[in-house]
């Protein structure tokens, strides 16, 4: 065999495998585009104290509720302070705390804890979460949270200059919760579990419903809608934790999103996905630029004439418009085709945030323009 013949065969190999890593590359397994119904996080949150933190607490005059949770705190330990004494607490900070219980978390189970400063703490290192109960939206307490903050950050000052290395006001707890409550879940309770789509989609949704039904038997699975798909449980409730994970396990090939294009006009970012394309059209973009200067001037006035010495300030107002010639943008077929055509304008991301909602006002990007 030739040289030229093996340098084909690899070719061909090559081409095949890489048709074969996108044709599974595209293949995405049910839990990943769906979830069961009923199977969900509940958020928690409670109010709490960090103490030993070193002078970096709030400061007492302008956070009173910490000094008022302290004397709270101090009371309930069997501590009272005088009538009229003034605490000076630099040592404590007054905090959030937030976790997220988990589907099927069970007492004694620990959780994460993330701790947040509400006050004017200048750094949380250091400190300690004292018992804090963490409550959920139906004012239940579902965990108990405590232990030493940890802060991925530094700070230092002096001099009059001061450097900060990350977010020195909030940090985290690992495994500072214990669940003391539980959340019922119903799933597998019935006869039907249903299975819910992150983004709603008709032909996903069918496609959804086939796998199943290919796998597990026909008529296993039926679409309600075009994000809801019921799906018959075993009749045994023993044979059904195994049927669910097998079917949250099958690959499905979801449907190719809507083209659109997401803009966030604060940053100026833009991106948009690969059924983005355009037509055929012409655009031109000049920057009008307006500078202000002041030159600040003394008008001194001449010798015995009684005047008096005055500032004087002088603006000069500079207007330039920057001519861009008429760019002739062709009907793009692909992503690569619709940024090189606007790369080929010249613009930058906040003028081309403009440049895109003209488009779309005219017809011309066939994609939803999305402002955030």
């Amino acid at each position: 065999m030739s040289t030229v013949h093996k340098i084909l065969i690899g070719m061909m190999w090559l081409f095949a495998a890489l048709l074969v890593s996108d044709a599974a590359r595209a293949e995405q397994r049910i839990k990943e585009i769906a979830s069961i119904a009923g199977v969900r996080s509940n958020q928690l949150v409670g109010y709490g104290v960090v103490v030993g933190l070193d002078g970096t607490g709030d400061q007492t005059t302008q956070t009173p509720f910490t000094v008022q949770s302290m004397i709270n705190m101090l009371s309930r330990l069997g501590v009272t302070l005088p009538p009229g004494q003034s605490l000076q607490l630099k040592n404590v900070a007054a905090v959030m705390v937030t976790a997220d219980l988990p589907p099927f978390a069970r007492t004694g189970q620990p959780l994460d804890v993330t701790v947040s400063s509400i006050g004017n703490a200048k750094s949380l290192r250091g400190g300690t979460l004292v018992m804090t109960p963490l409550k959920g939206a139906d004012g239940n307490v579902y965990a108990l949270a405590q232990g030493n903050v940890v802060v991925v950050g530094a700070g230092a000052a002096g001099a009059g200059s001061k450097t900060t290395v990350n977010h020195l006001s909030a940090g985290r707890i690992v495994n500072g919760a214990t669940v003391e409550r539980e959340v019922p879940m119903t799933v597998g309770q019935g006869d039907i579990a249903s299975f819910e789509l992150h983004r709603s989609d008709f032909g996903t949704a069918q496609r959804l419903v086939m796998a199943i039904n290919n796998a597990m038997g026909a008529g296993t699975a039926s679409a309600v809608d075009g994000r809801q798909v019921h799906v018959r449980l075993p009749a045994s409730p023993d044979a059904r934790v195994a049927f669910l994970g097998a079917v949250e396990n099958l690959t499905v090939t979801p449907m190719q999103m809507p083209a659109k294009v997401i803009v966030n006009a604060r940053t100026g970012s833009i991106v948009m996905n690969q059924a983005v394309t355009i037509d055929a059209c012409a655009v031109a973009h000049g920057n009008l630029s307006v500078s202000v200067s002041a030159d600040n001037r003394v008008s001194q006035p001449g010798p015995f004439s009684g005047g008096q010495t005055a500032g004087v300030t002088n603006a000069t107002i500079d207007i330039r418009q920057e001519e861009r010639a008429l760019v002739a943008l062709q009907a793009g077929a692909n992503l690569a085709d619709v940024v090189k055509a606007l790369n080929a304008i010249g613009a930058n991301p906040q003028d081309l945030i403009a440049i895109l909602q003209a488009m779309k006002m005219s017809g011309s990007l066939r994609a939803e323009l999305e402002i955030i």
